[in-house]
């Protein structure tokens, strides 16, 4: 699915990935799930592209639906992970999260969620291959030139990915914008958050990047500006 010029999404409105394609290959944005493999080449076969054109993944953070094809990626063409550090053991299955965080349920969508991430091979994730960490503000020298924001809250090691580019703001899960255990949609937190004041507290560190698309890991794509996305996410936060 092409959201805007050089600007792509695999998956659906349940789990997300994205690639970025400029004239020097492809970087993509978080690995979905583990079967989410076969739509990547398909996306790019759709664009005239091949694996070939892949030149980095970026992981938004290292929980299990945001890393799904890392390992095969790094194990059949060679290309690491750039993740933030303290997220490392999270993305290598050497700790899970606790159950908490995870706010209000309604048995619909969360029952669609856990249905769709079976289908899509969720209930055994792979710990990702190589990782290469990435620090806050640190711009990384691949297609888009993304820089990296630092987001602790939802993890340790959560960040944005910011894409000047194609004036897009990468949030993984600092923002969901449809709840997979609700079903509510518009900017909002997102649920399973660790450390929620924490969360809200870095969305400080993004509210003046100047981005038109603000893009979750879980639901449609926002088109509507960081700073009125940050204003919703609060908003809804205090409700």
């Amino acid at each position: 699915m092409q959201i805007a010029e050089g600007l792509h999404r695999i998956g659906s409105d349940v789990v997300n990935c994205y690639l970025v394609v400029d004239g020097d290959g492809v970087t993509i944005i978080d690995a979905g799930l583990p079967r989410y493999w076969t739509l990547l080449r398909d996306e790019l076969a759709q664009r005239g592209l091949t694996l070939d054109d892949v030149r980095s993944l970026i992981l938004t953070h290292g929980d299990s639906d945001h890393i799904g094809f890392a390992a095969q990626l790094s194990r059949e063409k060679g290309i690491p992970a750039y993740l933030h550090p303290a997220d490392f053991d999270r993305a290598r299955l050497e700790v899970k999260k606790p159950n908490s965080g995870w706010g209000p349920i309604k048995v619909k969508p969360m029952a669609e969620f856990l249905w769709y991430s079976a289908r899509k091979g969720g209930l055994r994730p792979r710990p990702v291959g190589e990782l290469r960490p990435i620090e806050d503000g640190q711009v990384l020298d691949v297609p888009g030139s993304p820089r990296i924001i630092h987001l602790p809250g939802h993890t340790p090691g959560s960040v944005a990915v910011h894409v000047p580019a194609v004036d897009a703001l990468f949030l993984g899960d600092t923002m969901t914008t449809r709840n997979v255990l609700t079903g509510a949609t518009g900017p909002k937190p997102a649920p399973f958050t660790l450390e929620p004041r924490e969360a809200m507290a870095s969305l400080a560190r993004i509210e003046e990047v100047d981005a038109t698309w603000v893009l979750p890991g879980h639901g449609p794509a926002w088109d509507g500006g960081v700073a009125e996305a940050v204003r919703l996410i609060r908003h809804a936060a205090d409700q």
